[in-house]
């Protein structure tokens, strides 16, 4: 309930304003959609798509060396053979 009441009351500060003209409250509108999205955001502790393409980045090369090292292992690996 009070989301809406925050949009409402946006709503007629704008038209208390004078802000009648179409596109200035289109404009209006999407700065504050853009600013909750980013107060979402922020809560979240998201990453950015940059951050999140390196972190993707680091992980393959990290998958690559533990394939490499495991096929090191498998040829190194001998067989034991039990004592009785």
């Amino acid at each position: 309930m009070s989301k809406s009441r925050f949009v409402i009351d946006k709503f007629a500060k704008l038209f208390e304003q004078g802000l009648l003209n179409s596109k200035d409250l289109a404009n209006e509108i999407l700065n504050i959609l853009k600013s909750k999205r980013d107060e979402i955001v922020f809560k979240m502790k998201l990453t950015s798509k940059d951050e999140t393409d390196i972190l993707n980045k680091r992980v393959e090369k990290l998958e690559k060396k533990v394939e490499i090292l495991e096929k090191l292992r498998s040829k190194n690996k001998v067989k034991r053979v039990k004592r009785s």
